[in-house]
């Protein structure tokens, strides 16, 4: 994190790093008005789309039959999300999904994981739009193929009603059923995703911003303890914020995965 960046300063008063640290403008501020749409967000989710591709190119584009290098690397990474995601959540039509699950989950790492990385240090779904826009477009996808598949009646049918139960039971169970799969689920879908992002980005700004007051701003043998404590905190926040990055990308990918796998067998 960068001094400027994360120190509000009041006076000689430690001022935590707020809501402030979420908000960028424009990355040309005095250039001309029609680049005001390129901020420090926008730019990270157009690298996080370009380093994609390259993975994907220099992993796949020229395959051996005994792979090496990157093609190693997305060989695993393509078994994994194969083996973890598609086929569990999806069945015998996993297989045909795999590019596009193989390209959000990497994709939400990239822009995750770019909180961690020297500066550009924000992950984008910090920012609401962005996991909102990815859950907007599985969330019509998933209706999409709901209704293909079963047909308008029957995708509220098998959604509402699903057999099997006592029919009083149907009062309660279709109204909560209809407003969990048809209002609140693209909004659970991407708030999991801010939410994780948002808290993560906020600590992380926290205990750095606390390690660089007490050691090179304000340094005073008293306030050294607190600077280290700090320093350490921010190295263990990392890591586990990496973590955390890591765990989202999954989970939004495989949440993806099983609202697919849903509309096409929703006997299951």
């Amino acid at each position: 994190m960068s001094a400027p960046h994360l120190l509000a300063q009041s006076g000689d008063e430690f001022e935590a790093p707020g809501l402030h640290i979420f908000e960028w403008g424009p990355l040309f501020p005095g250039g001309p008005s029609w680049l005001d749409w390129l901020t420090k967000p926008v730019l990270i989710v157009a690298l996080a789309g370009l380093l994609l591709v390259v993975f994907a190119w220099r992993a796949f584009g020229n395959a051996q039959l005994v792979p090496r290098g990157v093609q190693n690397v997305g060989e695993v990474a393509y078994l994994f999300v194969r083996d973890q995601v598609a086929r569990p959540m999806i069945g015998k039509d996993g297989d045909r999904w795999m590019g596009f699950l193989f390209t959000t989950f990497f994709f939400v790492l990239f822009m995750n994981l770019a909180g961690v990385v020297p500066v550009l240090q924000l992950p984008v779904p910090s920012h609401i739009a962005f996991p909102i826009v990815l859950a907007a477009f599985v969330y019509v996808l998933m209706i999409f193929l709901s209704i293909k598949n079963q047909g308008f009646v029957g995708y509220f049918k098998n959604m509402m009603f699903p057999p099997g139960l006592p029919k009083p039971l149907y009062v309660i169970l279709a109204p909560i059923e209809f407003l969990s799969n048809i209002i609140l689920r693209p909004f659970t879908h991407s708030v999991r995703l801010f939410a994780n992002m948002f808290a993560g980005h906020l600590l992380l700004a926290f205990f750095s911003t606390v390690a660089w007051w007490f050691l090179v701003e304000k340094l005073t043998p008293l306030g050294a303890g607190v600077g280290v404590v700090g320093f350490l905190m921010t190295i263990v926040m990392t890591g586990f914020e990496i973590f955390v990055q890591s765990l989202q990308a999954f989970i939004f990918v495989l949440l993806a995965a099983s609202y697919i796998g849903g509309a096409l067998h929703p006997e299951h």
